[in-house]
């Protein structure tokens, strides 16, 4: 039986190719994004579009509405936006709030809409975290803000699996991806990245719910 999967915050990068390879795999699948042009190129992709901006909560408000009846096997956080500076500068307001607003305030409030339908299937969450956002052995104050939000994501989803025993939450790096965000000197393909991140949520059980997986399939150590 095809899988069911959603994707939030696909319209590109890490996202996008999240729905290509599930609908090459023979996936049904939904996906979210903000613009005309986001929904446009996941409809080509064959997938299901539904618009949701992450960082509105009205918006996101309207999503367990668009889902109504659903049984998801695979859901995916995939929305994040990036920031620069350092512990020498405070970080504006407007910067602070656009970062955790879409990093972590997003997250929690899909998780009330979107877990119930993920454990209906005994399914999994996955939620995009960041090397960055592992406080065991941090080496730069480089973006700490962004550092601080993926922090945030891992607890949220340690703690919100208490909430959903029978669905598999993790948190998971992508490692350093030639994305947008990532820049072409990343050593990682995104298609590679992908892979791997399937590969890793897939052979998760309910004994990993909770924790905070690097590329690799391994949980990080005191993270």
């Amino acid at each position: 039986m095809a899988l069911n999967v959603l994707v939030i915050g696909a319209s590109r990068g890490i996202g996008l190719e999240l729905v290509r390879q599930y609908r090459e795999a023979g996936a049904r699948v939904i996906a979210t994004a903000r613009s005309d042009e986001g929904l446009a190129a996941l409809r080509a992709l064959g997938a299901t579009a539904l618009r949701v901006d992450v960082a509105n909560p009205a918006s996101v408000s309207g999503l367990a509405w668009q889902l109504d009846g659903e049984k998801l096997d695979v859901a995916l956080y995939v929305a994040g936006v990036m920031s620069r500076g350092n512990a020498k500068a405070p970080p504006t307001q407007p910067d602070f709030d656009r970062v955790l607003h879409t990093n972590v305030l997003g997250a929690m409030q899909v998780i009330p809409q979107v877990a119930p339908l993920v454990e209906e299937a005994q399914g999994r969450f996955g939620f995009i975290s960041s090397d960055m956002g592992c406080i065991a052995g941090v080496d730069s104050c480089y973006s700490w803000t962004y550092r601080v939000s993926k922090a945030a994501l891992n607890m949220a989803v340690a703690a919100a699996r208490h909430d959903y025993p029978r669905a598999i939450f993790a948190a998971l790096s992508p490692g350093w991806v030639q994305t947008d965000m990532g820049g072409p000197s990343a050593p990682t393909t995104v298609q590679d990245s992908v892979a791997a991140l399937r590969k890793t949520l897939a052979q998760l059980t309910l004994a990993d719910s909770g924790k905070f997986f690097m590329q690799d399939g391994q949980p990080y150590p005191g993270w």
